[in-house]
């Protein structure tokens, strides 16, 4: 089944003058995920870009020495890249999480299977790839004033700190999502003429006419590029479209398959040029994802951090098959299934507040926020964690990614090792600790297993990304990053979701079996808290007593709540 329509618009939208005519030519675009999922910071996998290509025809010949395999397993990769074999294993589970549609059955969901070798080299290939950088800001030394320099953000973010990105408005000198897709199109652009080398199959003959694609292997470029409309590139490709399902259609050669793919490319860019005049006209279209977050208002359900209420702009866009949740500030926001469009939920730069995203999504992002409370209910492929700080992440999911992050607390439900990249500091997880009445059926629909939990065994690779050219100084030695400790039992709490909207749903508890020392500690709790109410009640007071223990516990758990960062959730609990 082939990926979600990029440009689908829901049922029950109104129509727009804006619309796209029915009879618009599809447009060729990058398929994001792989590129914002699938890169790995193993510095093997990631070859000079001068000897690129030929490293890569040397590992094919080598997978291929055994018998002209076509199917690539871990310890075969391990051998052919000279990779441990568990780093081989991770690859293979990372493709697995990022191939289009429903994936290649033979991998498997957790990449334990072996892969189509056509798939493995188009995913090596793309580990080359460096991330667009961010535009200076025009005031970075005084940012970097108020931002030291040794900050877990460095790099990157060096000049640019969460807070810094909300109070200056400085969003805009960070890559727009259209932004970073037309940098992954032009990488696409430029590396084209190699990768269709490496996929290509040779036939008689010394001309460029003897290297050939089969229309199986042409598909496979759906890894990288997909039309609009979901369409299967083969459908779009002149040289392939309607050929007879009884009678396999003959080679064509690279070269043509070339030039055809560079002609939508040019037809790609000239699309995104045309769209970006209205833009600059100050007609906004409400899926342009550099629209003023303010006019971006759905009817999510927002709430202030005071008691009064107070109304505030929903920060939410939605491009192409991606749900945005951005920049919010000391406010509660919860989604619903019914306010997610696409398979992708976005959670960036929010601070001080609390998120919940109560849905089944099959990829997550959390970027760049910092003292926020977001739960993720159930993310069938990927989670990822990005320079965040002091943030607590309650998610169930398949796998989750966390890298160049601080002081931040994860509550997982996760299927697969955590992995933990980068610059971190102060990491700490522990068991999945909530529920909400769909969760269930969320897991279900998503293919999250609640049997399995493997929160506390963390994959640690390095601290440099060769992906991110401003994370390190070239020439940096790469170094194991930091790892995760486990949360004390004793400050394991239970987090209670308000359930806002009355809906019914089968799921009564935690679906994630309690590790036993943190059932231990919460039956400590419950029993010491018993025990002092019991004692209480034994007191003989008088009623002025009674009043001062009642204003001193009061003022005690007011403390509390404002020191955990909980006091939020209270207010949301109260709005019920």
């Amino acid at each position: 089944m082939a990926d979600e329509p990029l440009d689908a618009t829901p049922a029950a939208a109104p129509e727009t003058p804006a619309a796209v005519p029915a009879t618009a030519s599809p447009v060729l675009r990058p398929r994001r995920v792989a590129f914002e999922h699938g890169l790995l910071p193993i510095p093997k996998l990631v070859f000079p870009e001068g000897t690129l290509t030929q490293t890569l025809a040397h590992t094919k010949d080598r997978l291929l020495a055994g018998g002209g395999a076509v199917r690539v397993d871990a310890a075969a990769l391990g051998e052919a890249l000279q990779i441990p074999r568990e780093q081989a294993a991770l690859a293979l589970g990372t493709l697995a999480a990022v191939l289009p549609g429903e994936g290649d059955p033979a991998l498997g969901e957790d990449g334990s299977g072996d892969a189509d070798l056509r798939d493995v080299l188009l995913f090596l290939y793309i580990q080359s790839y460096k991330r667009l950088v961010p535009r200076a800001h025009k005031d970075s030394p005084a940012v970097a004033d108020v931002w030291p320099s040794t900050s877990a953000f460095d790099g990157y973010l060096s000049a640019l700190s969460p807070i810094q990105l909300v109070r200056s408005n400085s969003r805009r000198f960070m890559p727009s999502q259209a932004d970073e897709e037309a940098h992954q199109l032009s990488y696409l652009q430029k590396h084209m003429v190699n990768i269709l080398s490496l996929l290509a199959d040779s036939v008689d003959g010394e001309r460029d006419e003897s290297m050939v694609l089969t229309a199986e292997t042409f598909e496979h470029l759906g890894f990288l590029l997909q039309f609009s409309e979901g369409t299967p590139l083969s459908q779009v490709a002149t040289f392939f479209a309607n050929s007879d399902p009884y009678m396999p259609a003959a080679p064509v050669p690279a070269a043509q398959v070339h030039d055809w793919i560079l002609q939508n490319i040019a037809a790609s860019f000239e699309n995104t040029a045309e769209k970006s005049t209205p833009k600059e006209n100050n007609q906004h279209n409400s899926s342009d994802p550099d629209v003023t977050m303010a006019e971006a208002v759905t009817n999510t359900r927002t709430q202030n951090s005071s008691p009064s209420g107070t109304a505030v702009p929903n920060n939410q866009v939605h491009y192409r098959n991606t749900t945005f949740v951005e920049g919010f500030s000391k406010t509660s926001v919860v989604k619903q299934a019914s306010d997610i469009k696409g398979h992708s939920i976005k959670v960036l730069n929010c601070h001080d507040s609390v998120i919940y995203i109560l849905a089944p999504v099959k990829y997550a992002t959390v970027y760049g926020c910092s003292d926020t409370t977001i739960v993720l209910g159930a993310v069938g492929k990927v989670v990822k964690v990005e320079h965040c700080e002091r943030v607590q992440i309650i998610a169930a999911t398949k796998r989750i990614c966390i890298a160049n992050c601080r002081e931040c607390i994860f509550y997982l439900g996760v299927n697969h090792q955590p992995l933990i990249v980068g610059d971190n500091h102060k990491l700490q997880v522990a068991p999945f600790n909530t529920y909400y009445p769909q969760l269930g059926e969320h897991l279900v629909q998503v293919g999250v297993d609640p049997n399995i939990n493997k929160w506390d065994q963390p994959f640690v690779l390095g601290v440099v990304d060769p992906h991110d050219s401003l994370s390190h100084p070239a020439g940096v030695s790469d170094v194991q990053a930091e790892s995760a400790t486990c949360l004390d039992p004793d400050l394991f709490t239970n987090f209670l979701i308000p359930s806002w909207f009355e809906e019914q749903g089968p799921t009564k508890y935690n679906p994630f079996t309690l590790p036993e020392i943190y059932w231990a500690s919460q039956r400590k709790k419950h029993v010491s808290l018993e025990d002092i109410q019991k004692n209480i009640r034994e007191l003989e007071l008088d009623d002025n007593r009674k009043k001062e223990l009642a204003n001193a516990l009061h003022a005690q758990f007011k403390d509390w709540l404002y020191a955990s960062g909980n006091i939020r959730q209270l207010y949301c609990l109260q709005g019920e």
